[in-house]
């Protein structure tokens, strides 16, 4: 473990509060609200869902790579989630059987994993038919010169964001070059599995 990914994890939460306040919270709980049955949070971070979820939870599993965070979530998971398991696994390895859960979520996630299409196919393959990811993610600006200040930077974000890509093209009171989301839901079809980017 780094000194620099355990001082990033140590700041994340005092980083956020600000957009946790001016509105990412409540988007957060908005979101929640779909979560339902057995569900995977995947790069839980430091546990800003999990006071989110509702009694319609009947089994959380969550997911963090980083051991600096894993340290950061442990005691918010004994506090809050005691009934969850937190398991060190990265989004483009998940350690569980096809078809395993009602639910995915990832919030501010998919910026960072190395492999984008992989940790799709992932949550794809480990969603039962009918299940549903539920995401928050900063994404590539549609304003040409947001999104050249986004590329500019990206370097200098993904260093001190421990991996963070601000421009990424996945389908607050942060930086703008950090500030454009998408929320939304993607729901698996109920047929035979195929290819995860129907996802």
């Amino acid at each position: 473990m780094s000194p620099g990914g355990r001082l990033f994890a140590r700041l994340y939460d005092p980083m956020m509060s600000g957009a946790e306040k001016a509105g990412l919270g409540e988007l957060r709980r908005v979101l929640l609200t779909a979560a339902k049955g057995s569900v995977l949070e995947i790069g839980a971070g430091t546990g800003a869902n999990l006071t989110r979820y509702s009694a319609d939870v009947d089994k959380l599993t969550l997911t963090e790579p980083d051991p600096a965070m894993i340290r950061q979530v442990q005691p918010r998971v004994r506090e809050h989630a005691p009934g969850a398991l937190l398991l060190r696994a990265p989004v483009e390895d998940l350690p569980f059987t096809d078809d395993s859960f009602d639910a995915v979520v990832s919030t501010l996630v998919l910026c960072t994993v190395e492999d984008q299409l992989r940790a799709l196919r992932e949550v794809r393959r480990v969603l039962r038919p009918g299940g549903v990811l539920l995401f928050i993610e900063h994404v590539r600006a549609d304003q040409p010169n947001l999104a050249r200040w986004q590329d500019r930077l990206n370097h200098v974000n993904r260093v001190l964001g421990r991996g963070c890509n601000c421009n990424r093209q996945t389908l607050r009171k942060v930086p703008p070059i950090t500030r454009p989301l998408i929320i939304g839901t993607a729901e698996t079809t109920q047929g035979e599995r195929t290819d995860a980017q129907d996802l």
